[in-house]
């Protein structure tokens, strides 16, 4: 079953539950997607690997409206955004821990045979197709510095 599908029918079920809080993160990633399948260029579907992407821009924007939140001292603000991002991280694949995705960006290193930061193009490249939606890139961009430096 698709993305998309999959959260039509948590839409409907949150509905019957009456969850007031996942309803509105739930609306607001069909909202994305359905803004995503409307862009130029695409063909008013949104395939499962760009609806990752979605969702993980989706994830990132909660979190950091979490920390500006709690830097404002507004807790109760901040509480009900990492609520909304837990609903949404449901639907995405599960990530890899930084001991799995250390082992790939040494494994991809290996094969490039990048040996300086002049490579980090290169190796980035090839870790972002590998470990798209299972790792954040920040991540793996802080572990390929630590490598090649």
């Amino acid at each position: 079953m698709a993305l998309v599908d999959d959260i039509n029918n948590d839409i409907k079920a949150a509905m019957k539950a009456k969850a007031k809080d996942k309803l509105e993160a739930l609306r607001a990633v069909k909202s994305a997607l359905l803004l995503a399948a409307s862009e130029k260029g695409a063909d008013g579907h949104v395939s499962d690997d760009a609806g990752i992407v979605v969702l993980q821009r989706l994830v990132k924007q909660r979190k950091e409206a979490a920390d500006a939140y709690n830097g404002q001292n507004r807790a109760d603000l901040a509480d009900m955004e990492m609520q909304q991002a837990g609903v949404i991280e449901k639907y995405l694949p599960a990530q890899l821990s930084e001991d799995e995705v250390a082992k790939i960006v040494e494994d991809i290193i290996a094969q490039t045979g990048a040996s300086s930061m002049k490579d980090m193009g290169k190796v980035m490249g090839m870790a972002s197709q590998q470990l798209a939606g299972k790792a954040d890139n920040k991540l793996v961009s802080g572990l390929v510095k630590a490598k090649l430096s």
